[in-house]
């Protein structure tokens, strides 16, 4: 179907699509302060509780962004914060 048809079958049934914002900026790149490597890149762990890892990441609801952080067994594989 066109552009115009859908517009103008959705004026026929009264919907309104969802306007999109614009881009907004999640990330600066600055690769003269990035964290150091305190596992050598060695995400193996003979135990629980012996290395955790931490991530965190963005979700956009309706009043912006909230931001989720959370913290990984590496033994175990499950989040424990």
């Amino acid at each position: 179907m066109a552009r115009c048809t859908v517009a103008r079958l959705m004026a026929v049934m009264g919907l309104v699509g969802v306007l999109r914002g614009k881009k907004v900026r999640t990330t600066v790149s600055r690769k003269t302060v990035a964290a150091g490597d305190r596992v050598n890149r060695q995400f193996v762990a003979e135990r629980p509780d012996q290395l955790w890892v931490a991530d965190f990441t963005y979700v956009s609801t309706w009043q912006g962004f909230v931001y989720v952080a959370f913290i990984i067994d590496v033994f175990a594989g499950y989040i424990v914060w």
